[in-house]
């Protein structure tokens, strides 16, 4: 018997994804592809790996097994790869030129710059090599990231020449997974967006005061709307730049997040970006009411699908299904929601002396009967593996919990005892108010911010 239900190719869709979909697979049925670029021996088809030819590939399949669409909201690969296969089978999707164009950190500034200014930083190509000396004339402090990266890889503020210098220098090995993981979208941008230029470089950014609080709008485009999904606050491990956590509902007043969602329509539309799900990461500083982009990220923040879920009891998976097929994302049944406010937690390690042990089989089978609504991933890491995350992250993941409460205090409540029971340190610490009025003291609004000399 012929089963009625759709196909939809479902690229690199992994962890969130995966448990995101499977709760889809009553309606449609998905044929997955791709590698995970976090588990051995999945990432070693990062060697010969071209974005060209899996989606040519992937497009042959398709066209066999008729899939009604195509996604996946993996930054690396993903995003450009579902947009490929789209555009080879006609297929509902964004243009792989507008993918480009938000991936492509250098391109998407100056398009910022061009469409909302007031919304930009100050910044220019670090224009050296991989461990070339760094040139004299650059001010510091200065924030510099890779043109083309994910997960905030290589991400920091350096204060000295040295500093930078340092930052830049690479051993073989880690050059050869620098330059695997940029290549294939290099290839593909020297064809469909030359004038972006390589994104085998760093970009370098005027950094923002310390604790300046940051956030992630979600949205979609369909039929030529934009629409905002909602908005979620990062709380960052005090005196640092990683994610202690997640959460929903935001903090942040209505009137600025219409902002954020005007200064999304005019970048989206000036990159032609025009149908899915897309993130705009931003920071509004409360003293000087000033937004100011981070970047544009063309596919949903997969990891935020189950907290919207919890609290506005819409399911954004189900939507970009949809989406995949043409429909209307809005004519998705939506549910009754489950929490007043939910958090992902994201467990850190900032030295190797501080990495707990993963909890014991025990410890995990309790976790799950006290907390039968929550989400736990464990990422054990060690060696080479364990010491690039300290030197290209800063601090090392080891765990993410989701959870949901009442309010927020009943969330905090269950996260630290959620923690303890894992025998983990829970993820709540607050800056305090003194740290965060001294940084704003210290901070002057500059003026619209141009491309740096």
């Amino acid at each position: 018997m012929n089963d009625p239900r759709p196909r939809i190719g479902a690229l690199f869709a992994y962890d969130w994804d995966a448990i995101g979909l499977a709760r889809q697979s009553g309606g449609a049925q998905f044929d997955g592809a791709g590698f995970d670029l976090f588990t051995f021996p999945s990432n070693a088809r990062l060697v010969g790996f071209d974005l060209e030819r899996f989606a040519a590939a992937q497009a042959r399949r398709g066209a066999r097994r008729r899939w009604a669409g195509v996604l996946s909201n993996h930054e690396q690969f993903g995003a450009l790869a579902a947009a490929l296969v789209a555009e080879r089978l006609g297929l509902p999707g964004n243009p792989p030129e507008a993918v480009l164009a938000c991936q492509h950190k250098l391109h998407a500034r100056r398009v910022l710059q061009q469409v909302a200014p007031e919304a930009n930083l100050p910044f220019a190509a670090l224009e050296v090599d991989y461990g070339d000396d760094i040139p004299d004339g650059i001010d510091y402090p200065a924030y510099v990231k890779p043109v083309k990266a994910a997960f905030s890889v290589l991400a920091r503020e350096v204060r000295s020449r040295a500093e930078l210098q340092a930052h830049t220098r690479f051993s073989r090995r880690e050059l050869w997974v620098i330059r695997r993981l940029v290549e294939p979208f290099e290839l593909v941008c020297r064809a469909r967006l030359p004038q972006a230029g390589s994104a085998h470089r760093m970009l370098r950014e005027q950094p923002l005061p310390p604790h300046t609080p940051q956030y992630n709008l979600d949205g979609w485009v369909h039929g030529g709307e934009v629409r905002l999904l909602g908005v979620v606050d990062a709380i960052m491990y005090p005196g640092t730049q990683a994610f202690m956590r997640w959460q929903v509902p935001s903090r942040l007043a209505e009137d600025v997040q219409q902002r954020a969602l005007e200064v999304a329509r005019r970048f989206l539309g000036a990159v032609g970006f025009r149908h899915g799900f897309f993130n705009m990461e931003f920071f509004h500083d409360p003293a000087t009411d000033r937004l100011t982009v981070i970047e544009f990220n063309p596919r949903m923040a997969a990891q935020f699908s189950d907290l919207y879920r919890r609290v506005l009891g819409v399911d954004p998976h189900a939507m970009a299904v949809a989406m995949a097929r043409g429909d209307d994302p809005l004519a998705v049944a939506g549910g009754a929601p489950t929490a007043g406010a939910a958090a992902s937690l994201v467990y850190r390690a900032f030295a190797a002396g501080e990495v707990p042990a993963m909890p014991s089989p025990q410890r995990l089978a309790d976790w799950q009967r006290c907390y039968p609504d929550g989400l736990l991933f464990t990422l054990p890491k060690q060696g080479h593996a364990l010491a690039r995350d300290f030197k290209w992250l800063g601090s090392h993941r080891y765990g993410v919990v989701h959870l949901g409460g009442r309010d927020q205090r009943e969330l905090r409540e269950r996260c630290r005892a959620a923690s303890a029971l894992l025998g983990w340190p829970a993820p709540y610490a607050e800056p305090s108010a003194a740290t965060a009025a001294e940084a704003q003291r210290d901070w002057t609004l500059a003026p619209d911010p141009v491309p740096l000399d």
